[in-house]
């Protein structure tokens, strides 16, 4: 199918030229540069800096700019001193299905790495969030969540102990969260969720293997059982390089 002035659908208008026709020079080998990308594969090496500079005859800033922002973009990713072009983004459904269900749907491997699994009393904020009542023990669970092995987000689930008392001993950390609640006779009800985009904080940016100023797609969660009782409260923080987020939407019934 054609598209007006070869535009592919998902991509910038007029490929991101203004009106008066006058691009940044770092743009201009932006494009170039997202050309060359989508005639190699995952994994290729691209050419130095200094080779690219020479192709495109301009300076190894002009590069470098460019690089960086497809590098944000997601097409491209370091690879030891190297750039070299990324794979397509996983794009997680927004619903109660478990982060483990969406890598698999795309034929990757989920993981994660605990980062700490400890209990205190329920805060006066998080209460009054999530229905729970304050003082009372919660868990606070946070992992790193992994696909084939590269750390792509960073995850903190609050319950209260009293729902999952053996959280510290009979449960998996690697493993889905969601699984283990269900084998406790534990089911979903319904959620809210707010998703926003942030700046990783310099502890999630190590934790997570990013540069700080890497945009950060941010989800908050607040769950209830089929019962409607509180059930967690979940800070779910996505590399915005290496995913997006997908939804179906259906339209109202027409107005009587």
């Amino acid at each position: 199918m054609d598209y007006p002035n070869d535009q592919a659908p998902g991509a910038p208008v007029r490929h991101g030229i203004p009106e008066h026709g006058r691009i940044p020079k770092y743009y201009a080998v932006k494009a170039r540069l997202d050309r060359l990308v989508g005639e190699l594969a995952e994994g290729d090496l691209l050419p130095t800096e200094r080779d690219l500079s020479e192709r495109y005859d301009v300076a190894r800033e002009t590069v470098r700019q460019a690089l960086r922002e497809l590098l944000l973009e997601g097409k491209l990713r370091r690879q030891g001193r190297g750039t070299v072009v990324a794979g397509p983004k996983l794009a997680q459904p927004l619903s109660l299905a478990s982060y483990t269900e969406g890598v698999r749907r795309q034929g990757r491997t989920p993981g994660r790495n605990l980062v700490t699994l400890d209990r205190f009393p329920c805060p006066e904020a998080l209460a009054a969030e999530t229905g729970l009542t304050r003082g009372e023990p919660v868990w606070h669970l946070e992992r790193v969540l992994l696909a084939d092995d590269e750390r792509v987000g960073l995850e903190s689930t609050y319950i209260a102990v009293e729902r999952v008392p053996g959280l510290d001993t009979d449960f998996e950390p690697d493993s889905s969260f969601y699984a283990y609640l269900h084998t406790q006779g534990i089911g979903f009800g319904d959620a809210d969720e707010r998703l926003e985009t942030v700046l990783a904080t310099p502890r999630e940016a190590l934790l997570v293997g990013t540069p700080p100023g890497l945009p950060m797609l941010l989800i908050h969660r607040v769950s209830r059982d089929t019962a409607g009782r509180p059930l967690e409260r979940v800070r779910s923080l996505y590399r915005g390089d290496r995913f997006s987020f997908t939804t179906h939407l259906r339209g109202n019934e027409p107005a009587s």
